[in-house]
This record gives C-alpha cells, structure tokens and sequence, in this order.
C-alpha cells in the first residue's frame, strides 16, 4: 500500500504552477491513499509557549502546553504515516515560501522527528521518498541565488528523508514552453 503526502505550498490556487505539477506527479504514482496538507490555510508561527511545551517532556505537560503541540504533532503523524512526500514548492524572493517555513519548524524537532548524537544528529523518519515539484519565475534551481532546493533538501535530510527528487519548472518567465516540456519529462521518467 503506498500512501503520499502532497504538501502544497504555493499561495495561488488557481494558475499555481507548482499545484499543476504536483497533480501530475500524483497522476504518475500508484497511491493508494493521498493525504493533502495546504499550507496557506495559515499554519502558525512557533512562539515562546510553543518552544517551552516542544521541551517540557511529554509526562510533564500540562494541558496548555499539549494544546500548544496537538497540530505539530498531527503534522508529524502524516510523514510518518506516508511513504512519499510530493512537496509543491513555489520559490519566492529566491527561498521557500513563509507557510512552507512555518511547516518546517512546526515539524523539526528534536527526540521526534530527529535526535541528536555523540556523532551528530540523526534523522527518524528515515525510509521515505520524497517528490519536490519546483516552479520559479527567474532562479534557476540549484543556482547561486535558489535558496529553496537546497534549504529544503537539508531539512528533508536531516530528518532523515535522503531520497530526495527534484522536478523542476525553473525561469518560467524566461522560457516557459520550454521549463514546462522539460518538467513534463521529469515527470515522465519518475519510477512509480
């Protein structure tokens, strides 16, 4: 049974390049069960009560701070619960979207989603596969200037999902016939 994540990230619904992609990656894959997490119905920020429930262990809780976790920990419990991410990730101002950043580290943490070690950190929720549909108006992925594929990659990694592929709609404004027939064939050549 394989069961996908789709994490959508774009703020434009209607027009989202990043959404399109992500509905043909999904068409390409053989899920089972598709979980759908839109991150611009506005995910908060962490804040100061937040941090202190994230490292009040569990037993000491109390209710508030229980609360204060309960979507983090619903966040988690869908990566867990998946086999394949397919991530929309729409770069803006040359990084990652806001509530993109806001998914990030509501589902960063440590003793769940990673630990650290006398080697260094060591990711949990290893033996995944995640799928990064990519669109950009002018960076080019992977540049100098794309702080949003390798961010993304970093954190994928560090919680312990290493394989990781981009499918990438890049400088759309510059060519997009040709972004969007280059992207078509990633797809296409996605192992199922």
């Amino acid at each position: 049974m394989t069961h996908i994540l789709r994490i959508d990230a774009s703020a434009r619904r209607d027009g989202s390049v990043s959404r399109d992609l992500t509905d043909q990656i999904l068409g390409r894959l053989n899920a089972t069960h598709v979980t759908t997490r839109d991150l611009t119905t506005s995910l908060p920020l962490i804040d100061e009560a937040w941090v202190g429930a994230n490292f009040t262990p569990d037993d000491q809780r109390t209710p508030e701070q229980a609360e204060k976790l309960a979507l983090s920990n619903q966040l988690v419990a869908e990566i867990q619960a998946a086999d394949t991410l397919v991530i929309g990730l729409p770069i803006y101002n040359f990084g990652v979207p806001a509530a993109l950043k806001a998914w990030i580290d509501l589902i960063a943490r440590a003793g769940v989603t990673f630990q650290y070690t006398e080697t260094g950190p060591v990711g949990l929720l290893d033996g995944k596969r995640a799928i990064v549909a990519v669109a950009s108006g002018g960076t080019e992925a992977g540049s100098e200037m794309d702080f949003a594929t390798g961010h993304l990659r970093l954190i994928l990694n560090f919680i312990g999902i290493t394989d990781v592929t981009f499918v990438t709609a890049d400088r759309l404004m510059i060519d997009a016939e040709a972004t969007l027939k280059s992207a078509h064939q990633q797809i296409a050549a996605l192992a199922a």
